[in-house]
């Protein structure tokens, strides 16, 4: 070795000498470029550090015994600190022995197993961080020699702790076996540092499972409480049922609660009719008008098509409110029992009644007038509201009366203005109801003519007005009244106009197709004009106006403008209002006559249709004759012309 080294020197230094003048060579021709070129930090590192070959490669020989004389320093410096922390760790497991050992000479007691167990398990921590932070510079120092000995010195233990873990897999906990695993590679890692200093952490790992021995033997009812309290994890469907299960089972003990003695428990409550029995805003919501119930006692015989339609009421409110005036209630009566029936007639007597209640009020103590007033009327208008629905001339009339209040002055006395506001009804009877009906019977006395047949369908106060009229002027002209079942309202149309000496038909709403081809002109009352140019009018309005258009009939609906309404509507489903059942029985032989007995089974009996525009001429106002469409112009320049 000795030779070969001194041999290989010489071979070195034998090559050096010829080339020094080649270096010099190129040395002054490269001064030689460097002057023609900036002088930056690039060109300042290539003149440090040249690029040719040979003298690369002699400076790398020349430095090589250098480098390994360096390495050579700093694996010995690495292995001290490996060597330190090899000791530190001994101390640490020797320390954890002696407070093992301590506590295993102890009386037993619970809680003793508990904190045995976890004072490894922290060390074993301590001990992983430890190593980690020294794993990266010992694996750089290792040598052949040391890997020989670690694994020398592993074999042996690695067995028994693989026999170990076999034979307690069993009686550990998930977390114990964790924590040794990881005392394992601690274990493993300060092995490969040194091997000679791995006799502490072994011996930390044997009073490791030493401890887990004794917390398994000595406490495993705790583990099997801890296995217990740890349920499997339930679906969303699951869970669903088991909450669904508990609300009927606790309904039911409920209902059991709330039963009396003697009767048999009642069945459990379906979830949607316990949540329709709890919910406080459905519970709030018997507003007047009461709507219909999805099912009654005789069965489900309710289309939930018409579930939100009004129902008529047998049984009115009728009790005696010592809130509610003596005018106001026989007038609900009324509306009620369909004695007054027509929307002129229905807003002329809530006018009445209106002037009564203003008539007789009297302002509490410390109250405004107008404020106080308003109330009252509003507790009144909803009790008639309760009777039933409020047809939209009443409507109107009372957005008018409501404007009229918050106009009225604060510096007049009470007599004045109640004079004020009695005026205003009266005014407003004979502007929007008299004289409208003068105007709208002029502009169609220009229209009936000697010869002429009018075809009109129910009763309509302000058709039996333009009759009259024609009868005055003498025109010749006869009436077609068209009827229809229930109600029969054109019975009291013929017998007005046979009393004024008209010569009149009377056929029922199934024979229109046979007298419209008689007819020249379709006179048709209304009960609401919508925004949308539909018509609301009595049911059949919508067939007598189709069959006219069929015939080429014009059809003329006859309408004041206090009528006109600013809802919108397309058909005869999203607001209508539903009549007694019992009047489309005709007798004991119909076989509707129990009706109420057979299950599933409701007689629908509308009140309204809607007649779409196209079927519509026109609309003869008292402002002119115009088109369907021409009603938010109406309403929007009502106010300033003073309708």
């Amino acid at each position: 070795m000795y030779f070969s080294f001194q041999a290989c020197k010489m071979v070195l230094t034998s090559e050096r000498v010829p080339q020094t003048d080649a270096q010099t060579l190129k040395s002054k021709h490269k001064k030689q470029r460097q002057r023609n070129r900036p002088r930056n930090k690039r060109n300042r590192l290539e003149d440090s550090h040249p690029t040719h070959p040979e003298s690369s490669a002699n400076e790398a020989a020349s430095a090589m015994p250098g480098k390994q004389d360096a390495v050579a320093t700093e694996k010995t410096r690495d292995q001290i600190i490996a060597e330190r922390e090899a000791k530190k760790l001994a101390k640490q497991a020797k320390k954890l022995k002696n407070a093992a050992t301590a506590t295993a000479d102890a009386p037993a007691a619970p809680t003793v197993p508990t904190t045995v167990s976890t004072i490894p398990a922290t060390s074993a921590t301590k001990i992983i961080t430890k190593v980690e932070q020294t794993t990266i510079t010992t694996k750089l120092t290792t040598t052949t020699t040391t890997k020989k000995a670690d694994a020398a010195a592993l074999k042996p233990t690695q067995p028994a702790a693989v026999n170990g873990k076999d034979a307690e897999e069993g009686e550990r906990s998930r977390e114990q076996i964790k924590a040794e695993r990881e005392a394992k590679k601690a274990a493993k890692k300060a092995g490969k540092s040194g091997g000679a200093k791995v006799e502490g952490v072994l011996q930390q790992l044997a009073d490791l499972k030493v401890s887990e021995k004794v917390t398994a033997n000595a406490a495993p009812s705790a583990t099997e409480a801890n296995q217990q309290m740890k349920k499997p994890a339930l679906s969303k469907a699951e869970r669903r049922a088991l909450q669904e299960a508990q609300r009927a089972a606790k309904a039911q003990g409920q209902t059991k609660k709330a039963q009396p003695a003697g009767k048999t428990p009642p069945t459990a409550v379906p979830k949607e009719s316990k949540r329709e029995s709890v919910s406080p805003t459905k519970a709030a919501v018997i507003s007047y008008p009461s709507k219909c119930p999805a099912s009654t006692a005789n069965g489900d015989c309710r289309v939930k098509l018409f579930n939100h339609l009004v129902c008529a009421k047998e049984d009115s409110q009728f009790i005696n409110d010592p809130l509610v005036h003596p005018s106001i209630a026989r007038l609900g009566v009324q509306y009620a029992r369909r004695t007054v029936v027509g929307s002129n007639a229905r807003c002329i007597a809530f006018l009445h009644a209106l002037r009564q209640v203003v008539h007789d009020f009297e302002t509490p103590a410390k109250k405004e007038f107008g404020r106080s007033l308003d109330a009252a009327v509003k507790h009144h208008v909803d009790h008639l509201h309760k009777c039933r629905p409020l047809a939209v001339s009443v409507s109107n009339a009372y957005k008018q009366f409501k404007n009229q209040l918050t106009q009225l002055p604060s510096d007049v006395p009470e007599t004045e203005l109640k004079e004020l506001l009695v005026h205003f009804i009266d005014t407003y009877i004979e502007n929007q109801i008299g004289k409208a009906a003068q105007a709208i019977s002029g502009f169609l006395q220009e229209k009936i003519t000697d010869g002429d047949v009018l075809l009109t369908f129910a009763c309509s106060s302000l058709i039996q007005f333009i009759c009259e009229e024609a009868k005055r002027r003498q025109v010749a002209f006869r009436v077609i009244v068209v009827d229809s079942r229930p109600g029969c309202e054109g019975q009291e149309l013929l017998r007005r106009l046979h009393a004024n000496g008209i010569p009149c038909t009377y056929v029922l709403i199934n024979a229109v197709g046979y007298v419209m081809a008689e007819a020249t002109k379709v006179l048709l009352g209304a009960h609401a004009l919508l925004a949308n140019g539909y018509v609301m009018a009595r049911t059949g309005t919508a067939q007598v106006a189709l069959v006219a258009n069929a015939h080429n009939v014009p059809v003329l609906v006859c309408c004041e403008t206090h009528k006109f309404s600013e809802r919108f509507q397309t058909d005869a489903i999203v607001y209508n209002e539903l009549s007694d059942p019992n009047q489309l029985v005709r007798g004991d032989k119909c076989q509707l006559s129990n009706w109420a007995a057979k299950g599933k089974l409701l007689p629908l009996n509308l009140s309204y249709d809607i007649t779409p525009p196209e079927l519509v001429s026109a609309v003869v106002t008292e402002v002119a004759i115009l088109p369907c469409t021409s009603v938010p112009v109406i309403l929007r320049i009502k106010p300033d012309i003073g309708y």
